[in-house]
């Protein structure tokens, strides 16, 4: 857990940095999207799309995989 933390903190500490340096240039998140030829909508479209269609499948495979976790969790010998 104090990996995952630790990284996570580095992560945000140098998105910080690149930022504040790509703000001292003049460059904005548009400016980047609009050379990549998309917009702050069709980004946004995008990420909907992307959850409409993995919160069904992960709901979905959920069904299967918690009860065949709970059953082998159940039937493992005791620890001790």
């Amino acid at each position: 857990m104090l990996r995952l933390a630790s990284a996570t903190l580095k992560i945000i500490f140098v998105s910080l940095i690149t930022g504040a340096g790509l703000s001292a240039l003049d460059v904005t998140a548009a400016d980047i999207l609009m050379e990549m030829g998309l917009t702050p909508e069709n980004v946004l479209a995008l990420l909907e799309r992307g959850v409409s269609w993995a919160v069904p499948n992960i709901v979905l495979g959920s069904m299967v995989i918690v009860p065949v976790w709970l059953v082998i969790y159940l039937l493992k010998p005791p620890r001790g």
